[in-house]
């Protein structure tokens, strides 16, 4: 589902991109190491702040990036301009029906927004389907504890149904075939969770 107002807001800020370039890129290569010269895929990728990450501290070598808002792909085309178009390809595209075919990726991408998509199994085995064997997937996500919390009731707008918990996230990532690699680290008193999978 789209992002309301508020949550464009949050996301959208200098705050939000200087914890993705310096919090969870960190993180994130600490558990998956770098992806030198490798194709990559975005889900969710907003205004494209992630996909800046995803070239400048993980050496992608080409990125495929979508979000179901066309508003947002616009301006991530805006964003991204100075990114020769044999290396970026952008597009509005649904993470539970990713146009691309069986095993196209070396890894995949979730800066927060599984926990936005109502069928959030139905993205998992999406993000199965796309990795190659080995590929990894990198995840930051946040639980339903967070979701169920009042302010984010009221101000920001996700799914009501079929949240999901850290062991629920992991046990479908199992379902899929995506073995998690070491340990999940939890931050915000365990609201988010940042960690690698690797395809089986």
């Amino acid at each position: 589902m789209k992002l309301n107002l508020w949550e464009r807001a949050l996301v959208n800020n200098p705050v939000r991109a200087l914890l993705q370039h310096h919090l969870e890129a960190r993180l994130l290569l600490s558990k998956g190491g770098r992806l030198e010269g490798k194709r990559v895929l975005e889900i969710g990728c907003g205004r494209g702040v992630g996909v800046e990450v995803i070239f400048k501290r993980f050496g992608a070598g080409h990125v495929t990036a979508l979000d179901l808002d066309p508003a947002m792909i616009e301006q991530a085309k805006q964003r991204l301009s100075h990114i020769p178009a044999d290396k970026l390809t952008l597009s509005v595209g649904d993470a539970t029906a990713i146009k691309a075919p069986d095993a196209e990726f070396d890894a995949v991408f979730d800066f927060g927004i599984v926990h936005h998509i109502p069928d959030w199994q139905g993205a998992i085995r999406e993000v199965a389907r796309v990795l190659k064997p080995g590929g990894l997937f990198l995840f930051e996500e946040i639980a339903k504890k967070a979701l169920d919390r009042w302010v984010t009731r009221t101000f920001l707008d996700h799914p009501t149904e079929n949240r999901f918990s850290l062991k629920a996230f992991l046990a479908e990532m199992e379902r899929q075939g995506i073995r998690p690699q070491g340990e999940v680290t939890t931050v915000w008193f365990g609201d988010i969770f940042i960690g690698v999978g690797r395809r089986t």
